[in-house]
């Protein structure tokens, strides 16, 4: 596993069972844990280190309550993901595995719509793609919620950067099941691996 890192995608709670409830959500944290347990097993050592050796960064939506994308401000959706609010947060089992300085956040500017993950900033104000260039990463599996939005556009950007993509298509919530489908045959084709 060896220069490979995992990217999490908006796994949080209005995605699971909030105002945007996703399909399969609750079983993609699941099979998220999984997929981390097998990959850091026998590693032994504090999180930290194991962390080290594999690390996992998260993109999270962390929208001011009055964005664009809402659509009582002319947007698509309901209001989700709001900075503050309890949808907003990541997953409680996964939080032990999210440091301040790999999570990166999107959508912050009422005025931009931002689904792809490597749109996000750290609290330092370095990218996804700046971090996992830092990391000499060549490999990047990718999970998270929804498939065709946020972790089509990530790992589509993620692949335009220069990284090999693996998307874990066990790990991944979905809006519409044809469009989740429809979304993983379109990777396919563009080169992004379905594992």
């Amino acid at each position: 596993m060896k220069d490979s890192a995992l990217v999490v995608v908006d796994m949080q709670y209005d995605f699971i069972d909030g105002s945007l409830a996703c399909h399969n959500s609750e079983e993609a944290v699941r099979q998220t844990l999984k997929f981390i347990d097998r990959q850091t097993k026998g590693q032994g050592g504090e999180d930290h280190e194991i962390l080290d050796m594999f690390p996992i960064l998260f993109t999270r939506d962390h929208h001011p309550a009055d964005h664009s994308s809402f659509k009582e401000y002319g947007g698509i959706w309901p209001p989700h993901c709001v900075a503050g609010t309890r949808g907003g947060e990541i997953h409680e089992d996964l939080i032990p595995y999210a440091s301040e300085e790999l999570t990166f956040d999107k959508g912050c500017d009422r005025a931009s719509e931002q689904y792809s993950g490597a749109e996000g900033l750290n609290t330092a104000g370095q990218s996804l793609v700046e971090i996992l260039e830092l990391l000499d990463t060549t490999d990047v599996y990718v999970c998270g919620i929804a498939t065709e939005y946020c972790v089509r556009n990530t790992c589509e950007d993620i692949m335009k950067a220069g990284f090999k993509v693996r998307l874990l298509k066990d790990c991944i919530g979905y809006v519409d099941h044809q469009g989740h489908l429809k979304a993983l045959a379109e990777m396919a084709e563009e080169g992004i691996s379905i594992e």
